[in-house]
């Protein structure tokens, strides 16, 4: 199964698509994902302590159990003026 993650600010930018394909061969754990993440791009190194995830539109945490038919996104650090 492929769980799609959807990317957003400067994880969009890190990553250079609005999404990142996580292949799993059974539901995969939001920390797994976050591995994942980290070990395909280093330059999360710094960003992913901060990030939220968010599966089905509510926060979760590493723990949490997703399948590819849930919606998954990553809500990195927002700053602005």
């Amino acid at each position: 199964m492929i769980v799609q993650v959807k990317l957003f600010a400067v994880a969009k930018q890190i990553v250079d698509s609005d999404t990142f394909d996580v292949e799993a061969t059974e539901p995969i754990r939001v920390g797994e994902i976050r591995k994942r993440l980290l070990s395909a791009y280093p330059q999360f190194e710094n960003v992913l302590p901060h990030s939220r995830f968010a599966v089905n539109a509510a926060y979760v945490n590493d723990d949490t159990v997703v399948s590819d038919t849930d919606e998954v996104a990553i809500i990195p650090p927002v700053s602005g003026g």
